[in-house]
């Protein structure tokens, strides 16, 4: 009988010990996990300000969205300038980027390659309407510099993320 209750009282220390380590360390991984102390590192620098950067085109997509319903809807624009009394053309294209601005947006602000795709159909979509087709909305250069430069910041910031990731 005090073989076994050595044997018993053995194996209790052991399992006594194992839960008190196991303890120990699951309270050091959670307090290791939570800790403000953490440092983030910089291999990804570049990807983030991607990210950041589409995060801010998918809030302007948003307003420009919104701002092609308000045109359609009649909340901006006098009784002159009211979708009904606009040309076709121009009717087709501020339904368009109604939609397509509001659809870029979510792919945007998720981070998406077809958020981007979609994004970048819109800016090309919006130069050609006003560099090709100035009787729709009125051919402004400064639009189009604006596409331009935002197309030239997305390029840039996406051809640094890419470097930054091994092959």
């Amino acid at each position: 009988m005090s073989d076994i209750s050595t044997r018993d009282a053995a194996r209790d220390s052991a399992n006594a010990r194992d839960a008190s380590r196991d303890s120990a360390r699951d309270n050091a991984m959670s307090v290791a996990a939570i800790s403000s102390e953490r440092r983030e590192s910089d291999d990804n620098v570049w990807t983030r300000r991607l990210v950041l950067f589409l995060r801010v085109m998918a809030l302007l997509s948003i307003l420009k969205g919104l701002y092609h319903w308000a045109q359609v809807t009649g909340f901006v624009g006098g009784e002159d300038e009211a979708f009904e009394n606009q040309s076709t053309a121009w009717q087709a294209s501020t339904i368009y980027f109604a939609v397509i601005e509001l659809v870029a947006a979510v792919g945007l602000w998720l981070a998406t390659p077809w958020g981007a795709v979609v994004w970048l159909t819109t800016v090309v979509s919006m130069a050609v309407i006003e560099l090709m087709f100035p009787g729709i909305y009125g051919g402004s250069l400064i639009v189009v510099g604006v596409e331009a430069i935002m197309l030239a910041a997305y390029l840039a910031l996406a051809w640094m993320a890419a470097r930054e990731r091994p092959p």
